[in-house]
């Protein structure tokens, strides 16, 4: 998805600059009548079970010009401002398609749905821009066999301008903003098979229905269909714009074969390097991630922080959670000076959370970390595994909350410290020319109770390796401020896989969150 990616995070900026739009607007396009057929989410999941027991249909591809446009022809291609659907006074939303080609082949439908009726919203040549410099003759006004996708805008940011709000493109793929924020990280409806060797698999949404919010509604409701070779689904997806923009999501599963492992609620982001993971790339920025570390608070009230990786090979980590509080991925860092991009701006990617909604029962938070030598390659992929056998024939029903933004809730512990960086480095005394093997973990922690406590207090590291001895363990303030700084010294064979585990306590209590981390010795 390296060109998806690109092509996604010039969006927002696109619409930002030039979405205004006027108010008495009239579209010839946009569903008139409410003549079609009763649609609500029972009758789609119902669609939905039906499908999951007929063999698989492959989509068919797209023909035509829209067939062969590349890349650059793909780029030149913009959706016409005054087309977008939707505007019009008391109306914060506004709907505007993606145009097939180039990696989005298989067409998507979309329909409108009111007073409980599915109309289908067609789209024509009429609806796009196309750039002078693409080679492919453009028919005139000619229906469209479909979308890629689409995209709804809302004034987030100013209440005089419609910014990008969420995208839905690609397999099941689809991303939101929050206020202040630019593209960065992805949702995704289902994971199957992911990282496992049987090798994955990527459903996608075949068709949506959006229901045309009321006038002053400050939510919009989309519904999807999901398939693929080994599963159909009935997606529902309620979307809420803000600081923080929150998405609520119902997906009802419908196993077509046995599944040999399922990922709920996955999350698919990039790291090539920074503090925790350093460049060795010869790159002038400080750092290079979408996100910076993987989350999962507990019902005991346990926040769990795993910084990520760029590893040398293939790296999975698990872990085990009952009806888990929220996990998900954060981008803590939020200066500009901790990256030094002025083009990409990754201080203002947002964070994902995942909120269950229900009990989950048991089962493990996967996270899969992937080499890279780019950063357009979505490297890190993050999701839920719930327990039991996964086999034909098979329903269930999920809900949960995703919350997109600068600072989601559960993006950190309320009331302990927490882990404000994780450095690393080769062990032993620096300026020393000697090597001694080892490896050094330096966590700085801040917040909670600790911002009360003395130098001196009785504060206690609690510190554990899993493949590795843990050599030298020492806990400090630094002087002058509130942090408390966690060095780390392991060391380990060559090849080993060392998971690492450290937290502070005190008084009775546990005064931060727990740091974790995985060392691949090379």
């Amino acid at each position: 998805m390296i060109g998806r990616r690109h092509f996604l995070a010039g969006l927002s900026t696109s619409v930002a600059a030039s979405a205004l739009f006027t108010a008495n607007t009239v579209f010839a396009q946009e569903s008139q009548a409410v003549e079609g057929p009763e649609f609500s989410f029972d009758s789609l999941t119902e669609r939905m079970r039906l499908r999951s027991k007929e063999p698989y249909r492959k989509p068919k591809p797209v023909e035509g010009f829209v067939a062969d446009l590349d890349y650059d022809g793909y780029q030149m291609i913009r959706y016409r401002r005054d087309q977008t659907r939707w505007e019009g006074e008391g109306q914060i939303f506004g709907l505007q398609a993606f145009h097939l080609g180039w990696l989005f082949e298989e067409p998507v439908a979309i329909h409108e749905v009111v007073d409980g009726r599915e109309v289908t919203l067609g789209f024509t040549t009429a609806d796009f821009e196309y750039g002078k410099g693409i080679t492919q003759d453009i028919p005139e006004n000619a229906p469209m066999p479909g979308v890629a996708g689409f995209r709804l805008l809302s004034p987030l940011n100013r209440v005089d301008r419609f910014d990008e709000l969420i995208a839905f493109l690609g397999a099941s793929y689809f991303r939101a903003l929050g206020s202040a924020n630019v593209y960065g990280l992805s949702a995704r409806g289902l994971a199957v098979n992911t990282g496992h060797s049987d090798g994955e698999e990527f459903p996608r949404f075949s068709e949506f229905w959006l229901e045309r919010p009321a006038p002053g509604s400050d939510a919009v409701v989309i519904y999807a269909a999901l398939t693929s070779p080994s599963v159909t689904g009935a997606y529902r997806f309620v979307v809420r714009p803000g600081d923080t923009t929150v998405v609520d999501v119902t997906a009802r599963l419908f196993l077509r074969k046995d599944i040999a492992q399922l990922g709920i609620a996955p999350i698919t982001s990039m790291f090539l390097f920074g503090g925790s993971d350093p460049d060795e790339q010869d790159d002038f920025r400080a750092a290079v991630h979408d996100s910076e570390a993987l989350i999962l608070n507990t019902r005991s009230d346990e926040t769990f922080y795993r910084p990520l990786n760029n590893p040398p090979r293939l790296s999975n980590s698990y872990l085990g959670a009952q009806n888990p509080g929220s996990f998900g991925l954060v981008q803590r860092s939020r200066r500009f000076d901790d990256y030094l991009d002025a083009e990409a701006h990754y201080e203002k990617r947002p964070s994902l959370m995942v909120e269950p909604l229900g009990d989950w029962g048991g089962g493990t938070v996967r996270l899969v970390e992937i080499p890279s030598q780019l950063e357009g390659n979505d490297n890190i992929v993050a999701f839920w595994v719930p327990d039991g056998e996964m086999r034909a024939g098979r329903e269930l029903e999920v809900s949960y909350r995703l919350h997109w933004g600068m600072n989601p809730p559960g993006d950190a512990h309320p009331d302990r410290a927490r882990i404000l960086r994780t450095r690393v480095g080769e062990g032993g005394v620096a300026g020393v020319e000697e090597k001694n093997g080892r490896r050094k973990f330096v966590v700085d922690f801040a917040g909670g109770l600790l911002r009360e406590l003395s130098g001196d207090a009785d504060v206690i590291p609690q510190v554990s390796a899993i493949n590795g001895n843990v050599t030298q363990v020492v806990l400090s303030q630094i002087s002058g401020t509130q942090t408390w700084r966690l060095v780390v010294e392991v060391e380990s064979a060559a090849g080993a896989v060392v998971e690492l585990k450290a937290s502070l306590s005190g008084y009775g209590r546990v005064l931060s969150e727990t740091w974790l981390y995985q060392w691949m010795k090379k």
